[in-house]
């Protein structure tokens, strides 16, 4: 599968600073558009283009705005585009054109369909790997299968182009906080040049080995997390149908061999962490279809390698029922609804 041994696994951290797009259609391309960067005096500042401004992906371009970077985006939602331009950032009006002169290309997309459609072209037009110019390192931080990200990234090497997997961990908190976790799949090369931008949006870089590594470890993340947040809801719904108030058993659980990263961080009963999506109507964060998704991946790995995930697959049920009762816009949290006898 191309990853090399854990042991063997390399991570960079950050211990101070100087998260998934909401598109449904492929990205535009526009040849005669031109970009336009902002001008920056800072020495170590590169040109990045940035493509696809969701929940995660708008953050990520603001930090490195902040860095100091001179950024131009492109992005479907005319919103998204204008919430990066007050923060300093420029446009372009097509993919193709927020690339031109671009040092780095850098895109987060919610599916492997957008990302090889943006890539390697789709219905007959060309993709961007056709119309770069120089000599640009494509960073991709999407989620995506690992072959999807292969298949990008071996017609990246094909045309000369360095290419890097890069998805992340830290949901939409840690895109705006810049602290996210960026799981690297691709070269030696590739990974050390990547490094400096990664560096702006998070807190630990990891390389996970040769392209799609990234992807792998990505997916195996995000099965434990699911699979975590379901039995945190369940163990929850189980101490409150039988008398205890929910703060208290979180507390509990947090001081005890149950305590997790779902419980700890991120619960999912309302009212007990003031901060998380639970209390806020489980708006933001990251919602129950991209979750759903991921454990779709995670199947499609398993079945692939003939491997055996009866808890990942559980999981996967579980989120794809819940989504399908129409709360795949709520964060992934709120599959919390689906055990408590109170919630139609």
């Amino acid at each position: 599968m191309g990853a090399r041994n854990a042991s063997a696994a390399r991570v960079v951290t950050r211990s101070s600073r100087g998260a998934e797009s909401r598109h449904n259609n492929t990205l535009l391309t526009a040849p005669n558009q031109q970009r336009s960067y902002n001008k920056s005096t800072r020495s170590h500042a590169m040109r990045i283009a940035f493509i696809g401004l969701g929940n995660m992906g708008g953050p990520m371009a603001t930090n490195l705005v902040k860095a100091g970077h001179d950024v131009c985006v492109f992005d479907l939602s005319e919103q998204a585009m204008q919430t990066l331009e007050d923060a300093g950032a420029s446009r372009a009006a097509s993919a193709e054109a927020v690339t031109q002169e671009a040092e780095v290309v850098v895109s987060m997309l919610p599916a492997g369909a957008h990302v090889k459609g943006l890539y390697l072209g789709k219905d007959g037009a060309p993709g961007l790997l056709d119309t770069l110019s120089g000599n640009p390192l494509i960073i991709d931080a999407s989620t995506i299968a690992p072959d999807d990200s292969r298949t990008v990234g071996a017609a990246a090497a094909e045309r000369g182009f360095a290419f890097v997997d890069a998805p992340v961990s830290g949901g939409v908190g840690g895109a705006v906080a810049g602290t996210l976790s960026f799981i690297v799949g691709g070269s030696d090369e590739g990974f050390e040049r990547a490094k400096p931008v990664l560096e702006a949006m998070g807190k630990n870089i990891f390389h996970a080995g040769e392209t799609g590594a990234g992807q792998v470890a990505k997916i195996c993340n995000n099965m434990l997390l699911g699979i975590l947040m379901s039995g945190t809801a369940e163990a929850l719904a189980l101490g409150v149908e039988n008398g205890l108030d929910p703060a208290v058993l979180s507390e509990v659980m947090k001081q005890s061999s149950g305590g997790n990263w779902a419980l700890n961080g991120y619960n999912p009963w309302p009212g007990v962490m003031e901060k998380a999506p639970a209390s806020n109507g489980y708006q933001g964060g990251f919602h129950t279809d991209l979750m759903a998704k991921d454990l779709g991946l995670a199947w499609e790995l398993a079945l692939g390698s003939k491997s055996t995930v009866p808890m990942g697959s559980q999981a996967r049920n579980l989120f794809a029922l819940h989504a399908a009762n129409g709360n795949g816009g709520l964060d992934f949290s709120s599959i919390q609804r689906l055990y408590r006898r109170d919630e139609d």
